[in-house]
C-alpha cells in the first residue's frame, strides 16, 4: 500500500510548506506515512535509510508538533481578557463559576456551558485532572470571542 502512495501530494494537499512550517520535509514525509498506516520499516527502505532513523524522525517531529502546539496555547493565553489561575487541588465543579464571573467582570461571554466547559478543560488538561479533582495548576483563558484555553503553567508561572 505504501508503495503507491505520493508523498509529495499528500503533502502538497495538506498544504505542507517547509519555509513556514515547524517540521522538515523528511518529517513531513515520514508523518504523512504513517498516519496512513506504513510500517517505520517500508518508511526505511522507501526512504534507503534504517527503521531506527525513521523511528528518530518521527520522535523528533512529534516533539516539534508538541512544541508548537504549546506555543500557540501560551500565545492564546497571553491574549486573553480573561485568565483564571486554578491551583492544584481544587474541584473541577467549581471552575465554570470562577470562569462565568471573570467572563462577566471582564464583559467576555464564554462559548461553553457547565457540562462543555468542564469537559473541555478536562480534555485539554490531560493527564492534570483526574475525575473531578485538578491535580496539577492551570492556567484557563478566555479570549474576547469566547474560545477557552488550558495550559499548564511551567513552575515560574505561579
Amino acid at each position: 500500500m505504501s508503495e503507491q502512495l505520493d508523498v509529495n501530494e499528500i503533502l502538497r494537499r495538506a498544504g505542507f510548506d517547509a519555509e513556514t512550517s515547524v517540521l522538515t520535509r523528511r518529517q513531513a514525509e515520514v508523518l504523512a506515512l504513517r498516519e496512513r498506516d506504513t510500517a517505520q520499516a517500508a518508511i526505511a527502505d522507501r526512504l534507503g535509510t534504517s527503521r531506527a532513523n525513521v523511528s528518530s524522525i518521527e520522535a523528533s517531529a512529534r516533539e516539534n508538533i508538541s512544541k508548537a502546539r504549546e506555543t500557540v496555547a501560551f500565545a492564546e493565553a497571553l491574549r486573553a481578557p480573561v485568565r483564571i489561575e486554578v491551583e492544584s487541588d481544587s474541584d473541577l465543579y467549581d471552575v465554570p463559576s470562577r470562569v462565568y464571573e471573570a467572563c462577566d467582570e471582564a464583559g467576555v461571554k464564554v462559548n461553553h456551558a457547565a457540562p462543555e466547559l468542564m469537559k473541555r478543560i478536562s480534555d485539554e488538561a490531560g493527564e492534570a485532572v483526574k475525575g473531578r479533582t485538578i491535580r496539577t495548576a492551570l492556567l484557563i483563558g478566555v479570549t474576547h470571542d469566547g474560545e477557552v484555553t488550558v495550559r499548564r503553567p511551567g513552575p515560574e508561572e505561579f
